[in-house]
Order: C-alpha cells, then sequence, then structure tokens
C-alpha cells in the first residue's frame, strides 16, 4: 500500500470500523493532507486508494490488541496523532494515543463522556442547565425514580448511543415497556450496564457542532434535527444553514458543556433542546458526528471538520474560517413497514442539488423498525442529501427527493 507520493506528508494514524456510506468522506477528506495508516476489523477494500498502510484488529474495544496494533504502526512510521470517529471507542484510543505520546483529550474524560450519568454530574457542578437524571438498576427503582422526577419521562441506556434503547413513558403502562428496552440495550454496554430515568425536556432538538483546540471552542454550526414521534427518538432528518439564528443563542452552553466535562481537543456533537428557547443539555459526544452531518457541515460552511478532527491529533490548528455561506440537509430513508425488501429504487432526476443518493439494503434484506424492536442499523434504507440558500430551502428539496424514493416491503408499496 505504500505510495511514493505520500512520504513528505504527516502521518495520521486512525482507528475506526469499516463504514464507506457514513464515514467514507471522513478518510477521504484526512487522506487528502495526511498519509493514513488504519486500524480496522477487516482486510480493507474500499479504503485502499486513501491509505498507506493497515492493520487488522477484529475487536477494537480490546486495549491490549489496539495498542499492539498502534505501537506496529508507531515501529513503521513516525506518527503525528491517532483519531477516531467511533462512539464506541473513545476511551480505548485515547488510551492509544497516551501510549504512544500523541495528543489527546484525557482517557478519563472520554469516559466521562460516555458514561451519561457522570456528565450530568459535571453539568450540574459547573452550572450547565441539562435534565433531571437518575440512575436505576430495576424497573422498581425506575418507577420510583419516574414519579419522582414527573411524567413524562425518557428511559435510556447509561452507555449507548445513536437513540438506540431510548423511549419515552408517559405514564407508568408505558413506563415497563421502556424499561425493558432500555435494559436490553444497556446489557451490551460492557462501560455501563444501567438504565437512566430522565426529565423530558420538551423543545426542539438543536445538535450543536464544535472544535476545541488547546482549549479554545469554536462553535461551528448548528443542526436542526427532525425526530420520530413518540415514544421513539428515531432520527428522521437533519439540516446546517451557516447563517442559523440560533447559532449565538446555543453557542456558550455548548461551550460550558465541554469545559464542564474537561474537553481540551476534539471535534464534538453537543445535543441539546431548547425548553422555553433555552438551552439543556441532552449529551456530548466527543468525536465527529454521525449521520454525514460533517459533510452537511463542509457543504454549507466549507469548514472540513473531519480535516480539523485529525489536525487537532497531530497538533495542528485547524482552519476554521468559512468559506460558503449555504445550506444542506440529509433525508434518512426509512420503510412505513417492516418486513422483506423486495424492491428500491429512485426514479427522479438528479439535479445539481441532489449532493447523494445512497442506498444501504437490497432487496431480500430484513427491515425491522424501532416501533417493532428494530434500530437505525435494522430499519433505515439510506439518504439522500440535498442543498439549497437557505435550510427551508435544502429541506424542501429533501422532502422532493425523497418523495422519488420508492420501497416495495411485502405486498405494499410505498413511499420512503
Amino acid at each position: 500500500m505504500l505510495r511514493s507520493s505520500f512520504l513528505s506528508r504527516p502521518v495520521a494514524l486512525v482507528v475506526a470500523a469499516p463504514d464507506e456510506g457514513y464515514r467514507g468522506y471522513c478518510l477521504q477528506s484526512i487522506a487528502a493532507a495526511y498519509d493514513v495508516v488504519l486500524v480496522t476489523t477487516e482486510e480493507p477494500s474500499w479504503e485502499v486508494p486513501f491509505i498507506r498502510d493497515c492493520v487488522v484488529v477484529p475487536d477494537l474495544t480490546d486495549q491490549a490488541a489496539l495498542s499492539d496494533a498502534g505501537r506496529t504502526l508507531a515501529e513503521r512510521y513516525d506518527l503525528a496523532g491517532v483519531v477516531t470517529w467511533s462512539e464506541w471507542h473513545l476511551v480505548q484510543v485515547a488510551r492509544l494515543a497516551r501510549q504512544l505520546h500523541l495528543p489527546t483529550s484525557a482517557p478519563e474524560v472520554m469516559r466521562a463522556c460516555r458514561n451519561k450519568p457522570a456528565a450530568r454530574t459535571l453539568f450540574a457542578r459547573h452550572g450547565v442547565p441539562s435534565a433531571a437524571s437518575v440512575s436505576v438498576r430495576t424497573r422498581q427503582e425506575a418507577e420510583a425514580a419516574a414519579e419522582r422526577i414527573g411524567y413524562p419521562v425518557v428511559l435510556k441506556p447509561a452507555a449507548h448511543a445513536g437513540a438506540i434503547g431510548v423511549l419515552r413513558a408517559d405514564d407508568r403502562d408505558q413506563l415497563t415497556a421502556a424499561y425493558q428496552a432500555a435494559e436490553r440495550t444497556a446489557g451490551q454496554d460492557a462501560e455501563n450496564t444501567n438504565v437512566l430515568v430522565e426529565e423530558y425536556l420538551d423543545g426542539p432538538e438543536i445538535p450543536v457542532e464544535c472544535v476545541t483546540h488547546r482549549g479554545n471552542t469554536t462553535v461551528v454550526a448548528v443542526n436542526r434535527k427532525t425526530l420520530s414521534p413518540p415514544p421513539h427518538f428515531e432520527q428522521l432528518a437533519h439540516s446546517v444553514d451557516a447563517t442559523d439564528p440560533l447559532l449565538k443563542a446555543v453557542a456558550p452552553a455548548a461551550r460550558a458543556a465541554l469545559t464542564a466535562l474537561g474537553i481540551t481537543d476534539g471535534v464534538s456533537h453537543v445535543e441539546m433542546r431548547l425548553v422555553d428557547g433555552r438551552p439543556r443539555l441532552i449529551e456530548v459526544n466527543a468525536r465527529l458526528a454521525g449521520d454525514m452531518i460533517g459533510h452537511l457541515v463542509r457543504l454549507a460552511t466549507g469548514i472540513d471538520l473531519a480535516r480539523a478532527a485529525a489536525d487537532i491529533a497531530c497538533d495542528r490548528t485547524p482552519d476554521l474560517t468559512p468559506t460558503m455561506s449555504s445550506a444542506a440537509a440529509i433525508r434518512l430513508l426509512y420503510p412505513n413497514t417492516s418486513g422483506t425488501l423486495t424492491h428500491l429504487s429512485y426514479h427522479g432526476t438528479r439535479p445539481t442539488w441532489l449532493d447523494r443518493l445512497h442506498f444501504q439494503c437490497s432487496p431480500g434484506d430484513q427491515l425491522l423498525l424501532p416501533a417493532d424492536g428494530g434500530n437505525l442499523y435494522t430499519g433505515r434504507i439510506g439518504y439522500l442529501i440535498t442543498t439549497g440558500s437557505t435550510g427551508v430551502q435544502a429541506r424542501a428539496r429533501a422532502d422532493q427527493a425523497a418523495s422519488d424514493v420508492t420501497a416495495v416491503v411485502g405486498p405494499t408499496s410505498i413511499a420512503a
């Protein structure tokens, strides 16, 4: 995989499982400026044009195996830094960076970000408004916590992501099913198997994309998120507008949350809701956002968050100068029912504002929606990305393009 054209550039170690559809743009962006050596879970395929070397570690949560892989690559190359966009491996990668004497936020900081109860404690200590939250281990404890907090409440795993196992309960009857779903998901986590019962924050969810370098945080963009109806919190769409007026309103709360957690370096996805017009923190993901949000930010502002993440990991000052003032939106595609996918197609035109159309399923695949016990990995069929001069226009174009996607599940033809 050695390429002579790469020999004069700094070497960045990327730790990530294969995910061309949602993270391929990250690897491509970093490879434009760095020689990339990769630690991943499978022999590389689509990654090959973007990497110089690779070590396969089947389980990236295995700290010993990951550390051995990192040391192997450090013996071969003069590594400038190590970066990951994986929520599941933040702590392990921070430990690896420290072992290799490379720049990193402290592993204990990453652990606090992964542990929602610990994050809530730090928010409270530093006066960052968030939600009332109680960690429980039984349904009876969950019922008692819900009575104290007051319905509706949200039940979620203490150390998971992607809204998997997260449900709203409006009364005691709904709480039992919500607790069981959260408990099942929490049981898969090695870091914390507890369930959280939290105050429901009634207001629009506004994630904030931030870049922190040497303790100084730049709030780059806000994201307007569309969620499925209760009780689930399935992510249906996102949009980014470079001129969004909410940016100034939410920036102080985002900075305060990162400071409370002790994040000194890296790209973060800060989730909050506006309750009566005021920000209340949900959680901080100490890595580049998923669902192609980093790509939306680049389309709208020109700022490359994947490149910024690599720059910071290699102790270089990222370029956060906006070069565009536009908007972009992503529509995440789902069928209306669970079942066997028999047909999936796009039958519209391909206007210039349709930036990407990605199908991640094929006929014959089984689809299971959250309402039937599934999640974003089992129910989603793909996504499309559109651009526009404003967020309103980009979102309208996404709706228009989505109406030209047809999926057939079982005997019923539906528009995705």
